[in-house]
């Protein structure tokens, strides 16, 4: 048996394995088309009856490379990867539920992607129901209905910091015959491996910490290769009958359950959509990669530190984060989590939202951006900002606050970060 490395190693070297005299470095095949002897090989592409390459618009090698990668840390047996983080989460539901269809979703997710369920999806016909993702058993299994196709979370909520009990929600989705996705970008697989807790397919943000450094937008899918999809071959059609716009092919019985759902993806929807990585942003992902392990420690440090700086200050009103002992989802995150969660704290100071705008506006180290997840600390006001399309009522739902601060901490020196806060209360 091929021995599997340890997650350090397979985010250095993991997905490429260069030949004799090859390079390095995962190569930029900048390149949009590929030249081939006979149509006849051509074909076979096509078809699916061979691998290689035709067009950029739905496989590159250098994308295929990158997500070899992340596929190997995630755990899972196929991977793709998209222009984006949004793109990621459409594909990875709109991949298995159509017009007229159901998706059980938790409140607590990025505000961007709730918009994209709520009101664009909405649109397409698909239907969604979201819900606290603190409820019992027995409230999730209310949500479903019988067009309910897939279940919906991520493991640590942007920028709420609720942490999903991957777990529970498995269960209850696979007691009601459909996979559990998982949004796993701020956790990522150096710190949580949802397949592990029994979820089906993960998505990234890759623009988040797999890049570290803001310098390409990019998204992923990952999926287990677990799921049955042929036991409830009736609930999803598009993989478990023929797809007459792809020659006709069933997806589950010529790439089984490891391959289906990813081929279909790149097939049917890159292929439509084509929402693709470029090369050049793929070659800065595997970059990130490569040193994702030493910083996703240092990012968790740094927020540990300032998490509980300022769960000692009497100008703080309130602090989020889960690696608090005060905070309800401590027990679970030591279960899921147990090296950390991530670099993002939330908190609010007294005096609320104003105090909170003239806070940010004192700091100086710390910039105010609308990213997160960076190698440079980094905060933001949701509410004014990313989820201001939500009124007061969703934003409490999604656990934000009109006061919350979301402070992306960096890998700077957590002291640096301490002062340039202290400096900002004194002002106050």
């Amino acid at each position: 048996m091929e021995k599997k490395n340890r997650i350090e190693t397979t985010c250095v070297q993991g997905g490429y394995t260069p030949g004799n005299g090859e390079p390095r470095q995962v190569p930029i095949v900048q390149s949009t088309t590929f030249k081939y002897a006979t149509s006849e090989d051509m074909g076979k592409l096509f078809d699916l009856e061979a691998s290689g390459y035709f067009y950029s618009r739905l496989q590159n090698p250098t994308c295929d490379t990158v997500a070899a990668k992340i596929c190997a840390l995630e755990g899972g047996s196929a991977a793709m990867l998209l222009s984006s983080g949004q793109a990621a989460s459409f594909f990875s539901i709109f991949n298995i539920a159509g017009n007229g269809d159901h998706v059980v979703c938790s409140t607590s997710i990025y505000g961007g992607t709730y918009n994209l369920f709520s009101v664009t999806m909405k649109r397409m016909g698909i239907s969604f129901t979201f819900i606290d993702p603190d409820c019992t058993e027995e409230e999730l299994h209310a949500a479903f209905q019988e067009n309910t196709k897939a279940v919906f979370g991520e493991t640590v909520a942007n920028p709420a910091l609720t942490v999903l009990d991957i777990e529970k929600f498995a269960k209850v989705a696979h007691a009601h015959g459909v996979p559990l996705i998982i949004d796993n970008t701020f956790a990522t697989p150096v710190n949580c491996r949802p397949f592990e807790f029994g979820a089906d397919i993960v998505t990234h943000s890759t623009t988040k910490y797999m890049d570290g450094h803001g310098v390409a937008v990019g998204g992923c899918i990952v999926d287990s290769g677990k799921f049955d999809w042929m036991a409830h071959k009736e609930k999803f059609p598009g993989l478990c009958t023929p797809d007459e716009s792809y020659h006709g092919i069933t997806y589950v019985e010529k790439f089984g359950n490891a391959g289906a759902y990813i081929t279909k993806a790149t097939a049917q929807l890159m292929r439509d959509f084509g929402c693709t990585q470029s090369p050049q942003s793929a070659f800065y992902l595997n970059l990130g990669l490569e040193s994702l392990h030493i910083r996703m420690e240092r990012h968790c440090l740094n927020a540990q530190k300032v998490a509980e700086f300022l769960e000692s200050n009497d100008k703080i009103a309130w602090v989020n984060y889960p690696g608090l002992p005060s905070n309800k989802y401590y027990d679970l995150a030591q279960k899921m989590m147990p090296n950390g969660t991530c670099g993002v704290v939330s908190f609010g100071v007294k005096g609320g939202r104003k105090a909170a705008e003239a806070l940010m506006k004192a700091l100086k180290l710390i910039a105010i951006e609308t990213h997160v997840a960076d190698a440079r600390s980094c905060c933001l006001h949701p509410a004014s900002a990313t989820h201001r399309q939500m009124n007061d009522k969703e934003l409490i739902a999604a656990g934000i606050p009109g006061d919350l601060i979301r402070l992306s901490c960096g890998i700077e020196n957590y002291q640096d970060l301490i002062d340039d806060i202290q400096q900002a209360l004194d002002l106050l």
